[in-house]
């Protein structure tokens, strides 16, 4: 009789925000005359700049036309992307990233979950707790993290890095010493981020320990502040020892169009094999490439008239975020992020659990947030809202909850 991975079972419930979309289901079913406002998941909702629009037009034409049609796309993805990518993200900020090393997918969250591929399951992990889900649950799903322990909300054999407010929600060098290290900044769910200088720690850290840093920089569009990081290979030496996972999710608004990349050095080798080709070897073999459309429109995100309308909405998102850190500051909420990231993260008020809170919210105000304990042990008491909404329902969620 055939086998499952059993590695599945070890999971607990279902995917957080799976579970958050079926009881807002079930209230909005017992509740037809409710207006439910969701700050909860992270999807965008500004349509597309219209420089993108106009070449996804183009792009379509072209498909019509036997000469310009295109059919499956090359494994690390069309040149004029690529290229676009490096000149922009990385010749620009002085890291050296050549046009071989840029992996075009179809989004960040596929990326980072299919990565652990290329690693043995001997490895070992370290992630911040609280961290994104899919993290720790692809590994799960690997057999990496070992056995799920209830009481403690944790998996056995995965090193979690706390974040908390003492620590200004920047994880310690961990003692113990992890082969695989994820990091998340601007981070997600906490909206916080690191200085250049810490990140450098972590790079100094992996070189020093002979680990690998997975780094998710989905958020570098919406980073402020001068001495944070746009790209992990501003720090030195980090070529040999990190891989960094992109998105046009958050920055240009493609949740529904799909496209991100991954970037791995050729410079990155466990002994003399490099971890580039065993990536391109995955991908090719994987992966049948993003469609000539996307990448396309991709590749006008970094235009000029691309790159200042997609400022002007990570313009739109940061009013809503700062708008949601005052207003929640001003109702006496103990609240974090928002500077370097379009997330909140606020302290439940009187003890309450993330969970209850998350009722109470969505019972007494009609909004939906994200509760903490769904990112991992340390987010218990925390819950995450998101600045992704129109300044209209963000100005009128916010109007709720100070109602409370």
């Amino acid at each position: 009789m055939f086998k499952i991975n059993e590695n599945y079972l070890k999971l607990p419930g279902s995917y957080l925000f799976s579970t958050i979309a079926k009881k807002v289901a079930a209230y909005k079913a017992e509740n037809p005359d409710k207006t439910v406002i969701s700050l909860g998941i992270g999807d965008v909702t500004l349509p597309l700049a219209p420089a993108v629009i106009s070449r996804l037009h183009s792009a379509v034409d072209e498909m019509a036309v036997k000469e310009t049609f295109r059919g499956y796309a090359p494994d690390l993805g069309y040149e004029f992307l690529r290229s676009a990518i490096v000149k922009n993200d990385y010749l620009a900020r002085g890291a050296q990233i050549a046009i071989d090393e840029i992996f075009v997918s179809d989004g960040a969250k596929s990326d980072s979950g299919n990565i652990g591929e290329i690693f043995s399951v001997d490895n070992r992990i370290a992630v911040c707790d609280p961290v994104y889900p899919v993290y720790v649950d692809s590994n799960v799903m690997a057999g990496r993290a070992g056995d799920y322990l209830p009481d403690q909300g944790k998996f056995s054999n995965v090193i979690y890095m706390p974040c908390t407010a003492e620590n200004n929600f920047m994880p310690a060098l961990p003692e113990e010493t992890p082969d695989i290290i994820y990091l998340c900044f601007p981070n997600n769910p906490t909206g916080t981020t690191i200085p250049k200088a810490e990140l450098q720690k972590w790079v100094d850290y992996a070189l020093e320990k002979g680990a690998v840093i997975i780094y998710d920089a989905a958020y570098e569009a919406y980073i402020s502040e001068d001495d944070v990081a746009h790209t992990i290979y501003e720090c030195e030496g980090a070529d040999r020892c990190a891989i960094e996972l992109r998105s046009f999710s958050k920055n240009a608004g493609f949740t529904g169009t799909r496209l991100g990349f991954t970037v791995i050095p050729k410079a990155l080798k466990c002994g003399d094999v490099s971890l580039n080709s065993l990536w391109a070897r995955r991908h090719g073999t994987k992966f049948n490439g993003a469609p000539y459309i996307i990448q396309a429109a991709g590749e006008t995100v970094y235009s000029p008239e691309g790159q200042a309308q997609t400022k002007e909405m990570v313009a739109y998102y940061m009013e809503n975020a700062a708008a949601i850190r005052a207003g929640l500051e001003a109702g006496g909420y103990t609240v974090f992020g928002g500077i370097n990231a379009p997330y909140i993260w606020m302290k439940t008020p009187d003890g309450m659990s993330s969970w209850d809170f998350f009722d109470y919210l969505l019972k007494g105000a009609n909004v939906v947030g994200t509760p903490g304990s769904g990112f991992g042990p340390h987010g218990e008491g925390y819950f995450r809202l998101t600045a992704f909404g129109s300044h209209e329902s963000t100005q009128e969620a916010l109007a709720r909850i100070r109602s409370l």
